[in-house]
């Protein structure tokens, strides 16, 4: 009977230690559990922040440029360079297109648009230089867009990379036109300027931008 007594005694700690173990490992997995969608949740949170601060640099330099184009829009006016002019106008009518587009996506992401434009505006350039000057702008903003295009794509955003992708298309048209008429300026000189000179800056009532209008000649 003594050795019945020992074994019962042992089988029923054996269960307990059973028991136990079974209620520390239903623990861990609830814990787990748990855990998961909290770490889910504030990843998902974090790339999200992390894409919205990409799409605010880019809406900063789309307000740089918007400002800098304009500036050039009546300068170019004040110099009789009507065409120069309504082109330059246009661009800068595409920036704004730019910077709402980055602002609405901004918007859904719960973010706030930037307000504040990056970098300092250049006045007071000489037409010689004025879009040599403009293509290095359009060169260093596609590589910078380019950068956080590859933010917004390991961020897993494709909805913002599918904005940065057709803004950039625009950038490239900007900086193709800007790299044209500098080297026209180049090598034809006085003779294209006085071409250029006494045409209207006028586009009317249209807010179509120069890429639209690219477009509509093609």
């Amino acid at each position: 009977m003594a050795t019945s007594s020992k074994t019962s005694t042992s089988d029923k700690a054996a269960r307990k230690t059973v028991s136990k173990a079974a209620s520390a490992k239903t623990a861990l997995k609830t814990t787990a559990v748990t855990a998961a969608p909290k770490a889910q949740t504030a990843s998902r949170d974090s790339a999200r922040k992390n894409v919205i601060a990409a799409l605010n640099k880019a809406r900063a330099m789309e307000l740089y440029a918007i400002t800098q184009y304009m500036n050039q829009h009546y300068a170019l006016d004040d110099m009789n360079y009507g065409t120069l002019a309504a082109d330059m106008k246009r661009i800068a009518i595409d920036e704004m297109t730019h910077a709402e587009k980055f602002a609405e996506r901004i918007k859904e992401l719960g973010g706030d648009p930037a307000t504040e434009r990056d970098g300092k505006i250049e006045r007071g350039l000489d037409v010689t230089k004025l879009y040599s000057f403009d293509s290095n702008v359009e060169i260093d903003t596609i590589a910078e867009y380019n950068n956080l295009l590859k933010i917004c794509r390991d961020n897993g955003d494709s909805v913002s990379a599918r904005v940065l992708e057709a803004i950039i298309e625009d950038e490239q048209v900007h900086q193709s036109y800007f790299d044209n008429i500098a080297g026209h300026i180049q090598h034809l000189g006085a003779a294209y300027l006085s071409h250029i000179a006494g045409t209207s800056a006028s586009i009317g009532a249209s807010t179509k931008g120069f890429t639209a209008t690219q477009g509509a000649q093609d």
